[in-house]
């Protein structure tokens, strides 16, 4: 990130349960928080296959999977990873800081 990056306050880092993953809302987007291997990962909270919430889904290791057509998505990337999802859901750069969650949303 260059030094012209915007970090934007999402939530503390005790917020994030391990292995798992929360929906909550940042600067008026919807997003996914996920926490998998020790490390926090972000992403735009909706499938882009059928809408449905992400943080509704299950998380395994790198992949979250959608509640309604059981789409998958790499959490790291935002790529899809399984089938009906062919299109990419948008992923975020996160800092960790003072125990809070940061993101870089731009």
């Amino acid at each position: 990130m260059d030094s012209n990056t915007q970090w934007t306050d999402a939530t503390a880092l005790a917020d994030v349960p391990a292995d798992d993953v929360v929906g909550l809302q940042v600067a008026g987007r919807d997003i996914a928080l996920y926490s998998a291997s020790g490390e926090i990962f972000a992403t735009d909270n909706i499938c882009s296959h059928g809408h449905g919430l992400l943080c509704e889904g299950f998380l395994e290791g790198h992949e979250i999977e959608c509640p309604l057509h059981q789409g998958r998505f790499d959490i790291r990337t935002g790529q899809p990873s399984g089938a009906p999802a062919t299109e990419a859901i948008r992923s975020y750069p996160v800092r960790i800081e003072g125990g809070r969650v940061f993101l870089a949303l731009d």
